[in-house]
């Protein structure tokens, strides 16, 4: 399962857990990606994986619902 926005291509980031005492391990950001139906540009409608960013940007239409 790919972890990469369809539409940004947003992926996962690494960083560090850092304890109270200062310790530090590896881990990794994942980015908040949902399974949405959008509508392409020629009209055909396709289910995609999209980080939440590019659904609140607009990046992604919706289908209408009939």
């Amino acid at each position: 399962m790919s972890k990469v926005c369809d539409i940004c291509g947003k992926g996962p980031q690494v960083g560090n857990n850092v304890s109270h005492a200062n310790n530090k391990t590896k881990r990794r950001f994942m980015p908040n990606l949902q399974s949405v139906r959008a509508q392409l540009k020629s009209g055909e409608v396709k289910r995609m994986k999209v980080c939440t960013q590019c659904i609140r940007s607009g990046a992604v239409t919706k289908p209408a619902v009939n």
